[in-house]
């Protein structure tokens, strides 16, 4: 059984006090320069608050706007959901351990923390893997597509990845959960026990197998896309690239998602999460966390009703009578 520590840091050459001074059952800790903790926190709040803000923006938007209730940005609010979480909960939590060896959330939350991550990390990832689908349909067979994929369809293959994210992530951690004290053998320690094969169930389940059928899809996407672009005439040329477009700015979505997690994976297979590579494992759960940042930005480069809804949004014209029939496709008038 392998552990994965997530309040202890290696205090080699650094100054010994107790997490809990006033307890005799307290871990040590050690103690930093001062800068080290006021950038690492300033650092870990910008980009928490940043997340959060720009993840409203594209909940607020995809919710308001009546233009905006497609299949493909139902699925991108799903996504925009788990990375809300992520900013809310996860990068705080996570930002802290880089540079905090105690853990000061309680037995109960140091369960229930792991958990969290595991559901938004595999819904994110049940989120893409869909949209892939929903963009190979949509390239593939246009003209049937709006038989093939509604709202409707959407929201339940919606409700039954995050059902799965839970009950898979519930199976990896059960042990962890059932037998909280276990994470612990000392007051300010928080240690995930996760065995060794479960490591390489969820590299499998979470990378290796979703990889081979996103890439698959996105192959065909290109090829069936470069073909169209021949075919096509100029009737049905704009939609066709528009298509297309949604389909590369969405495939960028999922390659950003996969570099923040490759590394993750391929740290805790080399290292077992062993309590000796701590800072390296929180850096690569800190990268993935980074990912739910990065994801409105691609939104805002590349889509333009994003960029246009959040200026509604910012300048409060949100609030005016009618607004959710504002357009947000001008060039379609």
């Amino acid at each position: 059984m392998e552990m994965s520590n997530w309040g202890v840091t290696n205090t080699e050459n650094l100054t010994i006090q107790y997490c809990f001074p006033d307890n005799n059952l307290s871990c040590s800790k050690s103690i930093r320069p001062e800068a080290e903790y006021i950038v690492v926190y300033i650092f870990v709040s910008v980009t928490s608050v940043f997340t959060v803000f720009l993840n409203l923006l594209v909940i607020v938007s995809i919710s308001h706007f009546k233009q905006l209730h497609t299949p493909t940005n139902v699925l991108i609010l799903s996504l925009a959901v788990a990375d809300l979480i992520a900013g809310l909960i996860l990068m705080p939590v996570q930002g802290m351990k880089l540079i905090e060896p105690c853990w000061y959330f309680g037995e109960i939350f140091c369960s229930i923390f792991p958990l969290i991550l595991y559901v938004v990390g595999t819904a994110s990832l049940g989120n893409l893997v869909i949209i892939s689908i929903d963009r190979y349909i949509a390239v593939n067979d246009p003209l049937r597509y709006p038989l093939k994929v509604n709202n409707k369809r959407v929201v339940v293959s919606i409700v039954v990845n995050w059902l799965f994210s839970f009950v898979y992530s519930f199976y990896l951690l059960y042990e962890s959960l059932i037998y909280p004290e276990r994470n612990h053998s000392c007051i300010g320690e928080c240690i995930l026990y996760v065995k060794m094969e479960y490591l390489i169930l969820d590299s499998f389940v979470c990378l290796v197998a979703p990889c081979c059928v996103i890439f698959s899809l996105y192959v065909k996407i290109c090829f069936v896309a470069n073909y169209q672009a021949k075919q096509l005439n100029s009737a049905t040329d704009k939609k066709a690239r528009s298509e297309k477009k949604a389909a590369r700015t969405l495939g960028i979505v999922v390659l950003v998602y996969l570099l923040c997690w490759t590394p993750y994976y391929l740290a805790t297979l080399s290292f077992g999460h062993d309590e000796n590579d701590a800072l390296v494992i929180n850096i690569m759960q800190w990268i993935v966390c980074m990912n739910s940042l990065m994801n409105p930005f691609i939104y805002a480069m590349f889509y333009r009703w994003f960029r246009l809804s959040a200026k509604y949004i910012l300048t409060l014209k949100i609030l005016e009578p009618s607004s959710e029939y504002f357009s947000l496709f001008p060039e379609e008038k």
